[in-house]
């Protein structure tokens, strides 16, 4: 392998001279990132040098591809080593290393060098200045896909709650997989890696993140059949949900360590010599399962560590399928077998590809324990899953080829299916959270034919019928299971032959079934009759919803109901016509409320617009010419009176407060903004832009003074020190005045900015509180924010 000890000096001069100008711009944003990017200015320093990583994400490569060429890689490494320059995580370590991390956890999964390249540039479009463009024009499009792809699951529109934001994200990310499967290995080494490094976070960010990862990335890794990263995300997503837990689980089992060691070591040496001795070649080794695992174990069984026995796990990797069967029979002979706990998953692979046996037994000292047997390719793939087919593969011209595995993913389509057809964002994270809950089992039953059907614990026939088509679900009206009648809620068990009655009479299903159906394919397929069939029903009845919700909030209909407002409703929606919206009010898609305050919002927004730009241009010269406008802040907002009291707002840029020096700045279409006479944006005003400048000044009643509060923002220069920001922060609380946002940056200097938004009632009480933050230790100069 070639010498990698400096990556920047030892690439060709070729790539140096391509990346020439990337590298000068990135420079120029890498040190302008949001403070959330950035160490705490106590943070410790101790990490691995990028250089070293670097040298084992290529000897990683290298082990399970000792051939490839990997320039593309170093390329890739020299653009976000540039991009990422004088950047640092919150851990205090440089910022390159963390896609040099999720390189090499990419590499670790064997994929391909155009994922391992997208893995190290996969930040660099969203941090610094590099385009999609030039990534296609550096490396190729099948590169530059895979980053834009990542780089759209982090672009969230911050508007919405929380639900919504996950919900929005979500559907980027199925649609991201179903154009290419690699966006979301990538995803997903993006995320353990960033929970390795989790403890640098906020108490409260680490619980967010952790819930997440544990409500969503974990199940989506077992989806895709990684177990690989499922089984780390689970553990390190328990080591913050549920710290004490963690920390008894992993003291308890530390503390027995030797002895479980030689449990193991014990059934490994009996189970060896019996295998061999049946000349069947295989290679064997034990473990204990992992935290999470056992956790699921005691909350399922409602027990404690003591309680659980079956904490060990034994593995047999095998040339062939026969060779599993055999080795079952081996093992069947030695120990006994606990009934109902051997499954065969060969036979009946999961819906992630998972293909092993399963049986349960007691060892010699009466220790229930596990065996899972397999062949080495099927340990491949539960390893790896999905990954597995994207190993490098050299067809005889040399080119590389690879499977097209995505065919096996049907959950990933179904999903797909129904995202397209469902509006409300609340209902598709839930259902989605119910398709991926980790603590659901999959029951296995045939069909006449013999066919295998896959489905959710506790499904019913009804489950089963439209996991057959849509049309033998809506025209369902019986089943026969094992040649026998059963209801309609019939609980499906491991093993049953299913045959379902149809009838072309049937008046289709019931809204019934969706209180009894387990799967979110059938609730889907149901809902989307209701939505079809009684459509003329639910546009008469959602029309009559908006109408009444109308009534009682006192809305003139006929005032919001103009076609380019219902425009924007539809556009919002995905809807191509106002009947639709009308349907989806019917069936509940959407709630009255949603489109009718949408409507109201475009209404608002151009009856503004109208009375500013043609009405207020029109009286400034008045204005000026008679008096100066008042401010005041009242109830109904902030007003300006003599000019219709239309609404105006202080402006975020400078934030003026009660004694400053204010003017005011007719917008176009949102009012007027009142501005100090200091501010940059003010002062650098184009000359045409002037005439909407109209004189303005405060006016509010001694009483009201102390009661109103007002926004304001100063940046504090000091020199860093441990506890400086603790000292500012001081002050504040003893002043009793709320702090409304901090941001802290340090420079290579040495030099702390800390930006401090609060509220004051006064320029006066802004003096006293800067006096006092002139006092702190190490203090250098105070400023407000001036545009």
């Amino acid at each position: 392998m070639e010498r990698q000890d400096d990556i920047s000096s030892g690439c060709e001069s070729k790539i140096k001279k391509d990346l020439e100008t990337i590298g000068k711009k990135s420079a120029t944003v890498a040190s302008d990132v949001v403070a959330d990017d950035f160490t705490d200015i106590n943070a410790p320093k101790d990490f691995t040098s990028p250089e070293v990583l670097y040298k084992q994400l290529i000897t990683t490569i290298r082990n399970y591809h000792p051939s490839t060429d990997i320039s593309m890689i170093e390329k890739a490494y020299t653009i976000a080593f540039n991009a990422h320059k004088d950047q640092v995580r919150k851990s205090g370590e440089p910022y390159i290393i963390h896609p040099i991390c999720v390189g090499i956890i990419l590499a670790e999964l064997e994929l391909d060098k155009e994922t391992i390249v997208a893995g190290l540039l996969h930040d660099v479009v969203e941090d610094t200045v590099l385009t999609t463009e030039e990534i296609t024009k550096e490396f190729n499009a099948e590169v530059a896909l895979l980053v834009d792809g990542v780089t759209k699951l982090t672009q969230l529109n911050y508007s919405k709650d929380k639900v919504e934001i996950q919900a929005e994200n979500l559907r980027k990310m199925f649609l991201a997989m179903a154009k290419d499967i690699r966006v979301i290995l990538i995803k997903l080494a993006d995320r353990l890696h960033n929970m390795r490094t989790l403890q640098y976070m906020k108490p409260e960010k680490q619980r967010e993140k952790a819930r997440e990862t544990m409500d969503i990335y974990a199940p989506i890794a077992q989806r895709l059949g990684i177990s690989k990263i499922k089984i780390e995300l689970d553990d390190l997503s328990l080591k913050y949900l549920e710290p004490e837990v963690y920390k008894e689980l992993t003291e308890k089992i530390t503390s027995k360590k030797t002895e479980r060691e030689d449990f193991i070591q014990g059934i490994v040496r009996e189970v060896r010599n019996h295998v061999e001795s049946s000349g069947i070649d295989a290679k064997i080794d034990g473990r204990v399962k992992h935290f999470f695992s056992i956790y699921k174990k005691m909350i399922n069984q409602n027990k404690t560590l003591d309680q659980i026995y079956d904490l060990f796990a034994v593995r047999i990797i095998v040339d062939t399928v026969k060779d599993c069967y055999a080795a079952l029979g081996v093992i069947h002979e030695m120990y006994k077998p606990i009934p109902g706990r051997f499954k065969d998953y060969i036979a009946m692979p999961k819906a992630n590809m998972y293909q092993s046996l399963h049986t349960t037994l007691i060892g010699p000292l009466g220790q229930p324990f596990e065996i899972q047997i397999r062949t080495f390719d099927m340990h491949r793939t539960a390893e790896f899953g999905i990954a597995a087919h994207w190993k490098y593969k050299e067809s005889q011209d040399g080119k590389n080829t690879r499977d097209n595995e995505e065919a096996k993913l049907t959950w990933l389509r179904q999903i797909l299916e129904w995202q397209r057809d469902m509006s409300d964002n609340k209902e598709f994270l839930s259902l989605l959270k119910s398709d991926l809950d980790l603590f659901s089992e999959s029951v296995y039953c045939f069909t006449p034919s013999g066919d295998v059907k896959n489905l959710p614990n506790g499904s019913t026939p009804i489950d089963f019928a439209y996991s057959i088509h849509s049309a033998v679900g809506n025209k369902m009206v019986g089943s026969r299971v094992n040649g026998k009648l059963v209801t309609i809620d019939y609980v499906i068990q491991n093993g049953d032959r299913i045959e379902i009655i149809t009838s072309q009479n049937s008046r289709g299903p019931s809204r019934d079934w969706l209180s009894i159906v387990k799967s979110t394919q059938a609730k889907n397929k149901i809902n989307q009759w209701f939505k079809t069939e009684l459509k003329e029903d639910n546009i008469i009845k959602g029309k009559e919803m908006i109408d009444k919700y109308c009534k009682v909030k006192s809305i003139v209909i006929s005032d919001i109901m103009k076609p380019e407002f219902m425009q924007k409703v539809m556009q919002k929606y995905g809807f191509r016509d106002w009947d639709s919206i009308y349907a989806a009010v019917g069936h509940g898609g959407l709630k009255e409320g949603q489109v009718v305050n949408k409507l109201q919002e475009e209404y608002t927004k151009k009856h503004r617009k109208e009375i500013t730009d043609e009405k207020l241009l029109e009286t400034i010269s008045e204005v000026k010419e008679n008096k100066a406008a008042t401010v005041a802040k009242t109830k109904g907002g902030i007003v300006v009176e003599g000019i219709h009291d239309v609404a105006v707002r202080f402006s975020k840029c400078c934030s003026p407060v009660p004694g400053d020096e204010i003017i005011g700045f007719v917008t176009r279409g949102r009012g007027v903004s009142i501005h100090r006479t200091d501010c940059i944006n003010v002062i650098n005003l184009p000359e045409e832009d002037r005439i909407r400048l109209i004189e303005a000044e405060w006016h509010i009643p001694e009483d009201k003074i102390q009661g109103e509060l007002y926004t304001t923002e100063i940046r504090i220069f000091a020199n860093n020190r441990n506890g400086v920001l603790l000292d500012v922060s001081k002050i504040f609380t003893e002043s009793k005045i709320d702090v409304t946002s901090m941001t802290v940056r340090t420079s290579k200097q040495g030099t702390a900015t800390i930006s401090v938004g609060f509220e004051i009632n006064g320029v006066e009480q802004l003096k006293t509180i800067i006096a006092k933050i002139r006092n702190v230790e190490s203090v250098l100069d105070i400023e407000r924010t001036t545009g």
